[in-house]
């Protein structure tokens, strides 16, 4: 059996924000072999149509990934 290929694959965690400028979503995401951090906010637009607005953040430091709060 094959491990399996979590390359161009992500995932994302609720949590309970800290303030409305933190993220309540959380977790990490690997594009073309690279991991990166992953963050959404769920927003409502101006019509009143949910969405999430994400950012992406490379991993590349032991010192960032310790920032990291999972």
């Amino acid at each position: 059996m094959s491990q399996y290929d979590d390359t161009n694959r992500g995932v994302l965690f609720h949590k309970d924000p800290e303030s409305e400028r933190h993220p309540n979503l959380n977790g990490n995401i690997n594009i073309e072999g690279k991991e990166y951090w992953l963050s959404g906010w769920t927003k409502t637009s101006k019509g009143g149509v949910e969405y999430i607005s994400l950012s992406v953040t490379p991993k590349e430091t032991k010192e960032q990934n310790d920032n990291m709060p999972f």
